[in-house]
C-alpha cells in the first residue's frame, strides 16, 4: 500500500496539484473536522467506486489511517494503483498543522 504524509499532502494542496481527496470518515466525524475532499464513508465505498477518480492521484484519509488503508487495499484489488493512504490520517494532520482542529 501506497502512503503519503501529511505534509507531502500539505504540499500538493499548496502547489495546486491536480489530485482527489477523500474522506471516508462517518458523517458525524466530518461534521467535527476535515480538511476536504469528496466524502465516502468507508461503507459505502464499493458503491461508489465509480467517483474514484482513475486518472490522477487519490489520497484517502480517515481518523487514524487505519481504515484509509483497508480503503487504499481495496481499491488496489479493484485494479485502482493511484491511491495513496494519509499516513497518520488527521490526527497526523491536527499534530502538524492545525493544534486546535476538533478531533481526538
Amino acid at each position: 500500500m501506497k502512503e503519503i504524509s501529511v505534509n507531502e499532502l500539505k504540499k500538493l494542496m499548496d502547489s495546486g496539484a491536480d489530485f482527489q481527496l477523500i474522506d471516508v470518515r462517518e458523517p458525524n466525524e466530518v461534521a467535527q473536522a476535515n480538511i476536504g475532499g469528496l466524502h465516502i464513508p468507508m461503507g459505502n465505498m464499493a458503491d461508489n467506486i465509480d467517483k474514484v477518480e482513475k486518472g490522477k492521484q487519490v489520497v484517502v484519509y480517515c481518523r487514524s489511517g487505519r481504515r484509509s488503508g483497508t480503503v487504499v487495499e481495496f481499491l488496489e484489488r479493484k485494479g485502482l494503483d493511484n491511491a495513496y493512504n494519509l499516513a497518520g490520517g488527521i490526527l497526523a494532520w491536527k499534530a502538524e498543522f492545525d493544534p486546535n482542529m476538533n478531533v481526538s
